[in-house]
């Protein structure tokens, strides 16, 4: 039974928007001051042109594919099983981890506004994750639906912060000066980059869904681009009322630092309620795009059938959808937000990397294809894995730990594989 075409161009951008804007504006401005001070809006810029090569290349790569899966398939398909495992698994890590990173700050601002014990917020939590869980269990037009609302909701707070902030900008902000973007040094902006790339992070997630997006070849493409600079210029404006308002100052909250100066009493209250929805908002788009990675691992026989079932009614992938709320729960009453979102960041890189790689193989093995095919793409999938290597030296050692335990992880699911597919075969050539 197949899956629902019902996503179209602008709910496609709404969930690039949905899983790119949710825990890391809300957390990431103060450390990227700290590391790259009055240059951190250039950075930001910095890191949306790499993003943007990335995605350019992964846009062309997404185009040839109707179905579930995104870098995994893509992988997959191109260098065989092998590598596609690697790559599923490091996406895998990627989610997880960002679930982690997202609930844990949301208890956090929740907390502000809201005392509770440890056992009342793990129960919280339990229920908010059942209930987009729930509604995209009854079909993808439902999740669709909620993922639309809850853009509306988190940019809404945002847009009334930068309408306050403005003012603040225009009479106190800085000009950017060449020794503030070489002061930093190669080691602070590499790190930084590597924090930039979970906060635009989460976008090729919304490629996981390409089996229910209508027209995937035309309007992927349109929903990345148009998502991506819709999110760089919240990003921009933001960093640079950040540094209007509160200057170097270091904080775990620093858009509620922001808001109290910009917005006076009851500012921090908004950003908290503003934090809270955002990041509900990225759950509630990754319980509807997470599910399909699993799902596209089953179909291909590389994790156990039950993941392959669609509900009879609905066409959705239910133990998926199950699976992931699950594991979201139980890692985000565990969860800290920046060792989580550098472990993340370094998975998004390795499954960036191996897409962009895909570009030049498939230009060969499928020249005539009905494909979108971005300007010198062999030369920006070159830069793309390059900016990757980069980022990857930035790494420390209990990043770089844990990245090797799930490649080893990955290897285990390939040979179990291997060996579940020798034996189905020596079975069936056994009976007669």
């Amino acid at each position: 039974m197949p899956l629902v075409r019902s996503i179209g161009r602008w709910t496609m951008t709404a969930l690039v928007v949905n899983t790119i804007i949710g825990s890391g504006v809300f957390g990431l401005p103060s450390e990227l001051t700290h590391l790259l001070g009055p240059a951190s809006p250039a950075g930001i810029i910095v890191g949306a042109l790499g993003v943007a090569t990335i995605m350019a290349c992964m846009a062309e790569v997404a185009s040839q594919f109707g179905e579930p899966g995104g870098p995994y398939r893509y992988v997959r398909t191109t260098f065989g099983s092998f590598l596609g495992i690697q790559v599923g698994w490091f996406h895998l890590l990627s989610i997880i981890g960002a679930i982690a990173a997202v609930a844990h700050l949301f208890m956090d601002y929740l907390a502000t506004v809201l005392p509770l014990s440890t056992l009342e917020r793990d129960l919280l939590l339990a229920i908010l994750i059942a209930i987009p869980a729930t509604i995209n269990y009854f079909g993808v037009r439902g999740g669709a639906t909620l993922n639309n609302v809850m853009t509306l909701a988190k940019l809404s707070p945002l847009v009334l912060l930068i309408a306050f902030g403005l003012g603040r900008l225009v009479h106190q902000g800085h000009i950017i000066q060449t020794s503030d973007l070489v002061s930093p040094g190669l080691s602070k902006w590499v790190r930084a980059l590597i924090f930039m790339m979970f906060l635009y992070g989460g976008w090729e997630d919304s490629l996981l869904v390409a089996g229910e997006v209508k027209e995937p070849r035309r309007t992927i493409p349109l929903g990345l681009l148009l998502g991506l600079l819709i999110c760089t210029s919240f990003y921009v404006l933001l960093q640079f009322i950040t540094l209007a308002a509160i200057g170097p100052t270091v904080t775990d909250r620093p858009l509620a630092a922001v808001a109290s100066v910009v917005i006076g009493r009851g500012g921090d209250a908004l950003v908290a309620v503003a934090a809270m929805v955002s990041t509900y908002g990225w759950i509630s788009a990754n319980l509807l795009n997470a599910p399909r990675l699993i799902y596209s691992f089953a179909i291909e026989g590389d994790f156990p059938g039950v993941f392959a079932r669609l509900h009879t009614r609905y066409q959705t992938p239910t133990a998926g959808i199950i699976l992931f709320a699950l594991t979201g729960w139980i890692l985000a009453v565990s969860g800290t937000f920046l060792w989580v979102v550098a472990l993340s960041a370094a998975s998004m890189i390795i499954y960036y990397a191996a897409t962009c790689a895909c570009l030049a193989r498939l230009r060969t093995l499928r020249p005539e294809a009905d494909a979108f095919r971005v300007p010198f793409g062999r030369i920006l999938s070159v830069v793309a894995i390059g900016i990757a290597l980069l980022l990857m030296s930035g790494l420390r050692g209990s990043e770089a730990l844990l990245m090797c335990a799930t490649a080893a992880i990955a290897t285990m699911n390939w040979w179990w594989v291997k060996r579940h597919r020798v034996r189905s075969a020596v079975h069936i050539g056994a009976i007669p």
